[in-house]
Order: C-alpha cells, then structure tokens, then sequence
C-alpha cells in the first residue's frame, strides 16, 4: 500500500504550495480535492498535469464537489448533501460529469464524491430518484473508462451497496473513509469491510469519534486518538486483496495540520509494513 495524501485545488498558486508541501514530506501521490467548478478548465487541467509531472506526483483520485448549500450534521444534511435533495440534483449531475471530465484531462481514472444521507428505506420515494441520477453520472464516467466512487459516511455499508445492485453500472466503487463511518454513527469500519470491502478502490486514512449527540457528527481527532482500528481496517483490506493508496485526510488547517499529517504518515507506514506481508 501506498501513503499519500489530499490536496484541495481552489486555484493554481495554492495547490502549487500544497505540491510543494507534498515533495518536502516525502509523498510521490495524492488525492485532488475540488469543489469550484469554475476551476476546471483546460487551460488549469493543462497547467497543474505540467506541475504534477514535473514534481513526480501521481493523483490517485479526484474528488468532485458540487454545487449548492452543504451543512455537515444530521439535520440540516440530509437536506442539503449529494445528490439526494431534489432541488439540487440536475445541476449536481452536471457538475459530477464536469468534475469527471476535468479528472480525465489529468489522466485521473477514478472520481470521488459524497452521495449524501442516500434513503436507508428502498421503498422511500426518493431511493429510485436518486438511483437514477447516480446512473447517469456513472455512465458518463463510464465513457471515460472511469470509476465512481462512493465515499463512505453518509449513509450505512448495506445501503450504499443496494444502491449499487439498483444502479446496476459495473463501474462503482467505494472510497473508504475509516473515520467517516465511526464519525456518521453508520458502521465499526473494520465489520463494514464485509459489506463493501471487495468495492473499495481509495482509502481515506483519518481517525474520529462516535457522535456524542443527536445533532453533530463525531468530531475528527488526530491519528491514534480515536476510534479508527487502523490495524484492523488496513488488514482486512489487504485480505482482501487491496493493496492499493492509503490517503491522509486531516481536516483542519495551519502548521498543525503540517505535523499531524507527517505524524500521519509514520503511524500508517509502521502498521502497513506490518500487515502488508
């Protein structure tokens, strides 16, 4: 398994000192990160492919935002995530397949993004809706010799895999957010892998907490201080035949983000040499 880590890409000159962050650390791969798709042009696709390849780093997914409002707890969620509420989802179909395109100008194959709070009920009104709006974007990528790919969280491992049986694309795929499931309330990580294991094609590697109320989600802690079996969840996968980009995802911002990361990154290299034999 391989250590990388994301970077967001808002504009040029930022992700530039976020690549340069990247080589000073030592990591050759990354997820890109992007939620403005006025960014995604074939001027920018042109530029950063250039700055990737001169700096030796290889993108391992792109993570496509989307449009619209979006409030990261268990109220306000539901209404305002992914593809889910109604009134946001033709233009997040465009968006998702833009994102795709962009992806495929980078040489980028796999393309990642939230679903949002997908309907645990498969006879909620919304469940087909929403499958359908799924398949259109997984045909669009599938065009593109792509994947998409569910990141875990929002919704339990049984539900995002019946959607995956309703869509009926052979071309998605799960990108594991260890903590996310523990963050959500949804699932312990290492006993989701039986559900959605054999899917997962990208890793993101970060630690959290169960939520501690209704409202809000489990907040993130740093690596080895949460709840997050790092051993376990990096066994299973690799039983299963993963051996694949494990991606450091901290979520906070300033020098701390810095030391937690390169913390990160020892923590995970230690348990992979490990397990990975």
């Amino acid at each position: 398994m391989k250590v990388g880590v994301c970077v967001n890409f808002d504009s040029l000159e930022e992700i530039e000192g976020k690549i340069k962050m990247m080589v000073r650390e030592g990591f050759d791969n990354c997820q890109i990160i992007s939620w403005d798709p006025a960014v995604w042009t074939d001027e920018n696709a042109v530029k950063l492919k250039e700055m990737l390849a001169e700096n030796k780093i290889t993108v391992s997914a792109f993570w496509s935002g989307w449009e619209g409002p979006r409030v990261w707890n268990f109220y306000d969620g539901p209404k305002t995530l992914g593809l889910v509420p109604r009134e946001y989802r033709e233009v997040r179909v465009k968006n998702l397949c833009d994102g795709g395109d962009f992806a495929k100008k980078l040489g980028v194959t796999d393309v990642i993004t939230h679903m949002g709070f997908i309907p645990e009920n498969p006879n909620d009104p919304e469940f087909e809706p929403f499958c359908d709006a799924v398949r259109v974007v997984a045909q669009h990528l599938r065009a593109n010799g792509q994947h998409l790919l569910f990141e875990t969280g929002q919704e339990t491992p049984a539900t995002m895999l019946r959607c995956f049986e309703v869509v009926g694309t052979d071309n998605l795929g799960v990108n594991f957010d260890m903590a996310n499931l523990i963050s959500y309330g949804k699932a312990n990580p290492v006993d989701a892998l039986d559900t959605i294991g054999t899917y997962v094609r990208n890793v993101h590697a970060k630690d959290g907490r169960y939520p501690r109320n209704g409202h809000k989600l489990g907040g993130e802690m740093p690596m080895g201080q949460g709840k997050v079996d790092f051993r376990g969840v990096l066994s299973g996968l690799y039983a299963l035949g993963y051996n694949g980009y494990v991606t450091i995802e901290r979520e906070i911002e300033g020098e701390q983000q810095i030391l937690d990361i390169r913390e990160s990154k020892k923590f995970l290299q230690k348990i992979i040499d490990e397990v990975c034999v």
